[in-house]
């Protein structure tokens, strides 16, 4: 993760929410959906690949998924407006994903004390194209369960990503975490969804 931290820090301004907002707004549309095997099961096998990496607590090689100037965001209200405008659990630029991962891996994150172990389903893989030929958005459906301390938590609902193929691979720009739950109390969320 060795980059140049002004440059990672201030890609997040008003074009970058615009471009965010607009991308995630009206994108499920079923005329836009594709069918073709040979699209969706790239697809299918970075959000599997994505879901392993967490489980595996590989949060490095899950970052590695990314673009640099990324964005992870968990919406505080259903449906997700615009985050300059509503609530967010989360709402995280490269920095700040970065930051987190250091937290997570650090042994004085007492919130993993003892560390979570988590176990990820993601299902429903439905792929939908834009504009530009080389991104596409994806809605995955999500049940992950969470154990710690004897303690086991369940989270469901539903993720949005926007991915983007450069030099025949696909890299996620943004995922959007859907919790079916989001405008309750969530405790305190100490893993990446």
């Amino acid at each position: 993760m060795q980059q140049d931290p002004s440059r990672i820090s201030y890609y997040v301004g008003d074009d970058f929410y615009q471009s965010l907002v607009d991308s995630f707004k009206d994108w499920h549309d079923e005329e836009r959906q594709i069918t073709d095997p040979s699209i969706i099961f790239p697809c299918q096998i970075l959000l599997e690949k994505e879901a392993r990496l967490l489980d595996q607590n590989r949060l490095d090689d899950w970052l590695n998924l990314y673009i640099p100037e990324c964005v992870y965001w968990v919406p505080a209200t259903a449906p997700a407006g615009d985050p300059r405008e509503e609530i967010a659990v989360c709402f995280d630029d490269r920095r700040r994903l970065e930051d987190r991962i250091y937290r997570l891996k650090n042994e004085f994150s007492w919130s993993q004390q003892p560390r979570s172990r988590t176990a990820r389903l993601v299902n429903n893989v439905t792929v939908f194209s834009t504009e530009n030929k080389n991104v596409l958005m994806i809605y995955t459906t999500f049940l992950i369960t969470e154990f710690q301390a004897g303690d086991k938590r369940t989270y469901t609902g539903w993720y949005g990503h926007k991915i983007r193929s450069k030099n025949n691979q696909w890299d996620i720009v943004a995922k959007q975490v859907n919790l079916i739950d989001c405008d309750q109390n969530l405790r305190n969320l100490s893993i990446i969804l």
